[in-house]
């Protein structure tokens, strides 16, 4: 199983971004899943979490301006990022606990998607 990451780019502030994850392979089973976020000099920071069923979680800095989402029938997971600040300038990693046999599930990190925001 892989996963990829997409839909970072450059954006002013006020703007909107929507992140995609997209798991390949062959999966049993759909665990929890985040983003995390680390910015230049900062330690890495999750921002949000949606589990296995479907009850989310947001970092303070982003609630109510951050969505999160899946769908496991397209293997796909989602950040939406309204009224985006430069603060939220960073690479954004998403992770996945994924079922990789019928009752085996281990964890997957993507490669991260720089989000960058001008002011």
């Amino acid at each position: 199983v892989q996963l990829q990451a997409s839909g970072g780019g450059l954006v002013q502030a006020g703007g909107s971004l929507r992140l995609s994850c997209v798991a390949s392979g062959i999966i049993y089973s759909y665990g929890a899943m985040s983003w995390y976020r680390q910015a230049p000099g900062k330690q890495r920071e999750l921002v949000a979490t949606i589990t296995a069923g479907d009850s989310t979680h947001y970092a303070v800095s982003v609630k109510g301006r951050f969505t999160i989402s899946r769908d496991n029938a397209q293997n796909t997971m989602y950040l939406q990022m309204d009224s985006l600040k430069p603060e939220d300038t960073a690479v954004y990693v998403c992770y996945e606990e994924l079922g990789y046999s019928p009752s085996g599930r281990r964890a997957y990190w993507g490669q991260g998607t720089l989000v960058t925001v001008s002011s």
